[in-house]
């Protein structure tokens, strides 16, 4: 017979990702029952994904464009691929100046999260991380191709 064996959908490993702080702002820390609670206000989740959805469509990461400037000097590259690499990194450039997004369509947003335990939001997160959409695309010049209700 077969054993129930119980496996994480998405384990956890090594993060590499260069993060930065966006504010200290609109989150505290309260202690209930002996226990720190991460309370947070419906602006930090606004700021939050307002500011994600910009990066998302504006930067790449700097260890995605070390692999594509590495074509550059790839022996094993072709003519093209070098082409198409240079041109990448071109756009990397003018994208990162905030005025043009690396593609047109960015007209998707999704929005996948989970909380601990230890946060609470007395407000609807939901509400908060889709005006933060809004304000990206709205203040970003973002084409938005896709609604919903």
């Amino acid at each position: 017979m077969v054993e129930f064996s119980y496996q994480e959908m998405f384990p956890l490993g090594d993060d590499p990702t260069e993060y930065r702080l966006l504010t200290k702002d609109h989150i505290s820390v309260k202690t209930f029952e002996n226990r720190e609670i991460l309370c947070i206000e419906p602006e930090a989740l606004t700021l939050l994904a307002e500011q994600a959805f910009k990066d998302v469509s504006h930067l790449l990461r700097p260890s995605h464009l070390d692999k594509v400037a590495a074509i550059l000097d790839d022996p094993e590259a072709s003519d093209n691929d070098r082409f198409v690499a240079r041109e990448m990194l071109k756009n990397a450039v003018i994208s990162a100046e905030m005025e043009f997004p690396l593609c047109q369509d960015t007209g998707t947003a999704i929005i996948m999260g989970k909380k601990g335990q230890q946060v609470w939001a007395d407000f609807n997160e939901g509400e908060a991380l889709s005006a933060g959409v809004f304000n990206a695309y709205t203040r970003n010049s973002l084409r938005y191709s896709q609604n919903a209700p």
